[in-house]
């Protein structure tokens, strides 16, 4: 079985870095991703889709990118359900990252010394 996605595409706001109880790093952005034709009216729709990152992925995602950023993850489609508070059952797709190249040009924090 093969579940490989790549896609490239715009930051829709900056990222939160959050922790988990465990102390590993972990944030979810939303790529907009633009499709490769035009609607009725002559423009160009995009898909939202989230994407989770984990660890030094998270962390440099977080530091060194922000909303407008243009960047290329690669990854896999993940499922998951739960259940809300309301007791309603929730269902959600996303792309887990392996990785993220930053593609986008202009000011750029610098790398840390320690990474």
């Amino acid at each position: 079985m093969i579940n490989q996605v790549v896609l490239v595409g715009r930051l829709t706001k900056d990222p939160e870095l959050r922790y988990t109880a465990e102390g590993t790093a972990v944030t979810t952005v939303i790529l907009a991703v633009a499709r490769n034709f035009r609607n009725a009216e002559g423009g160009i729709d995009a898909d939202f889709v989230p994407c989770v990152l984990w660890r030094k992925t998270a962390e440099h995602t977080a530091h060194y990118c922000q909303k407008g950023s243009m960047v290329a993850v690669t990854g896999r489609i993940q499922t998951r359900r739960y259940e809300n508070k309301d007791g309603q059952r929730v269902y959600v797709t996303e792309v887990v990252a392996d990785s993220v190249q930053f593609l986008h040009s202009g000011k750029v924090r610098e790398w840390p010394e320690h990474v």
